[in-house]
């Protein structure tokens, strides 16, 4: 708990600061992120945060483990004795970001609207999804290639289903008639994944 109220006494002092993010120069702003970046690799090792857009509401500050389960807990925990201040919401996990998105990763970019996946049986974890993603240039080896198409699954079903429910990832290329390939349209992966739970929990 002491680190824990560390961070978010270190926030608290800072919370004007933070507030006004948009009014400060270049300089400041990068200044005070990595402050905060700082503060809460001081708190847990390996957590990040995103900070969303401001709106009427106020401001969202969402903390991720990027997908690491080891860190869940200590994330949660911090989310979970956040302090009540005016102007700001603080979310554990990366949320899904809807359907029909394009995706940024190094340098490619991934469409949902045009891949496509089909489940696969994991017989050692069958509690656990196997997924196969088609999509163009899925026969790719890259590395960086790998971690967008798991990027993009991460934005359609947010960051804690997709670390604790797929248990098996490949990608392959696009067919010709994905359809009658046995796949199924990327965008209707997120209404899949609660179908998936439902039977899973049942």
């Amino acid at each position: 708990m002491e680190k824990i109220d560390r961070f978010w006494q270190w926030f608290q002092d800072h919370n004007e600061q933070l507030i006004a993010l948009g009014d400060l120069d270049f300089k400041e702003r990068t200044e005070l992120l990595n402050a905060l970046q700082y503060q809460l690799s001081k708190y847990c090792e390996g957590l990040s945060f995103e900070l969303g857009e401001p709106t009427a509401d106020g401001r969202t500050l969402t903390f991720s483990a990027e997908g690491d389960t080891d860190l869940f807990r200590p994330l949660i925990e911090l989310t979970d004795h956040a302090p009540d201040l005016d102007w700001w919401q603080f979310v554990a996990f990366k949320q899904p970001m809807g359907t029909d998105l394009k995706v940024r990763f190094d340098r490619f970019t991934f469409e949902t609207k045009k891949m496509f996946f089909q489940q696969l049986e994991c017989e050692e974890e069958p509690e656990m999804l196997g997924l196969r993603v088609a999509v163009e240039g899925g026969e790719s080896q890259e590395e960086d290639f790998q971690v967008g198409v798991y990027v993009t699954l991460e934005a359609l079903m947010g960051e804690f289903d997709c670390a604790t429910l797929i248990g098996y990832l490949d990608t392959v290329p696009l067919p010709a008639e994905p359809f009658k390939a046995g796949f199924q349209s990327l965008d209707d992966l997120p209404q899949f994944v609660e179908w998936f739970k439902r039977k899973r929990d049942e």
